[in-house]
C-alpha cells in the first residue's frame, strides 16, 4: 500500500473509531433512536469510503501486474477476487 493511502486509511479508521465510541455513549445515555441511527449511517458512509480507498489501491496494484504479465489466469484470478469481494454477505 502506498504510504499516502496508508496514512489516509489510518486517519479515517481512527475517526471512525472515535465516532463509534460517541455512538456508544449516545446509547448509554439513552439518546433518541433516530439520532443514533443517523450517526450509524455516518459511520457506514465512512467505512464505505475507506473500502473504496483500499479497493482503488488494490486495483491499481493488480492492474499494473496483470498488464505486465498479460496472463489470462492472472486476469481471471483478479476478476474472481473482485466478484467474491462484492458478492459476500455483510
Amino acid at each position: 500500500m502506498e504510504p499516502t493511502t496508508r496514512s489516509e486509511v489510518i486517519n479515517r479508521l481512527k475517526s471512525v473509531e472515535g465516532h463509534v465510541r460517541g455512538v456508544l455513549h449516545m446509547v448509554e445515555e439513552q439518546r433518541p433512536c433516530l439520532a443514533i441511527l443517523q450517526q450509524t449511517q455516518a459511520i457506514q458512509g465512512s467505512l464505505r469510503q475507506i473500502s473504496l480507498l483500499l479497493l482503488e489501491q488494490h486495483l491499481d496494484g493488480c492492474l499494473r501486474q496483470v498488464c505486465r504479465e498479460t496472463n489470462d489466469e492472472a486476469s481471471q484470478q483478479m476478476r474472481d477476487e473482485l466478484l467474491a469481494l462484492f458478492t459476500q454477505k455483510a
